[in-house]
């Protein structure tokens, strides 16, 4: 595997698919721009744990591809 930079690019673009699909979007309206008290109690946790996991998973990729690089840079020498 040839990993040529930290950024998690993969997670991230997964993320913002997930987010900014029209379901995604409406799900995310739904938990802060509701109308309504009660979509907006049901819909807000769901969105920050989601967005919560999002985060775990681009650190855990950006430590997979920082372990990677210095791997590479250390069998190179």
């Amino acid at each position: 595997m040839h990993v040529r930079t930290r950024w998690p690019w993969m997670s991230l673009l997964l993320g913002a698919v997930v987010a900014l699909n029209p379901i995604g979007l409406d799900f995310l309206h739904s938990a802060f721009f509701a109308g309504e008290q009660l979509a907006r109690n049901i819909a807000q946790p769901i969105a920050l744990i989601a967005l919560a996991l999002m985060a775990v998973v681009v650190m855990l990729e950006w430590l997979v591809r920082s372990f990677l690089v210095k791997r590479r840079v250390r069998g190179a020498s």
